[in-house]
């Protein structure tokens, strides 16, 4: 019993680690498909978001068998803990899929003359992501909680971002459409950089028992000239 039991955590912990990984490729593909305009690259993160959905329904099924062997109660925040995380690293999933139809939409389109560098909130964004997946890889709550401010900074280059982007439509009516798929697409990465926190807060309560959604967050400084 004890040992199958071994075997299924370690299985469940394979999954998520492979869940984990399909996530953060279909991020970079999604983002390096809205750079370039390029089509292939958009169908492949679609490809990949179907996958993810799988990777969830595999997950949840496994975590539920282990629940059925009454774990022990480190062996059971784990559980409790990947059921989570695969749910979000599916939306994870989800909001590539929705960067990728922004690509898609955008290369059918003349350029927008205002010059918004998103780099400044897909370098934090991604950041986190890879930040929080590796503080649950190596059950790192240190890690998980030092990852946790950037999202602040995420929030201001976004909430800077959507201002320029809504005045700029103001002033350039016939780029709405393109304005409107460049905040879709700053909108995505800072829910993916929630869902990156959402995933540290879980790290912390797997590894130490504790519960800190919904607590202050340390205070972070946004950087200059961030869009």
């Amino acid at each position: 019993m004890h040992g199958h039991l071994e075997k299924e955590l370690k299985h469940l912990q394979e999954k998520l680690v492979e869940m984990a990984a399909c996530a953060e490729t279909s991020v970079r593909l999604a983002i390096q498909a809205f750079k370039e305009r390029n089509l292939e690259l958009a169908m492949r993160v679609r490809n990949q978001d179907q996958l993810l959905d799988e990777y969830e329904i595999a997950i949840d099924d496994l975590a539920v068998q282990i629940l059925l062997r009454a774990p022990l109660a480190s062996d059971l925040r784990f559980v409790m803990a990947a059921m989570k995380i695969s749910q979000n690293l599916e939306r994870i999933g989800d909001e590539a899929a929705k960067i990728a139809k922004r690509a898609r939409d955008l290369s059918l389109e003349p350029p927008a003359s205002i010059d918004i560098d998103l780099s400044n909130i897909v370098d934090p964004a991604t950041e986190m992501l890879h930040n929080a997946l590796n503080a649950f890889i190596m059950r790192d709550p240190k890690l998980a909680r030092t990852t946790l401010p950037v999202d602040q900074q995420v929030d201001a280059i976004h909430k800077a971002i959507r201002h320029r982007l809504i005045e700029h439509m103001k002033n350039h009516p016939e780029e709405i459409p393109q304005c409107l798929d460049i905040l879709t697409t700053a909108k995505c990465l800072e829910r993916i950089a929630d869902h990156a926190t959402n995933i540290c807060e879980d790290v912390v309560y797997m590894c130490e028992a504790q519960d800190i959604r919904h607590q202050p967050k340390p205070h972070t400084t946004p950087k200059e000239n961030a869009i």
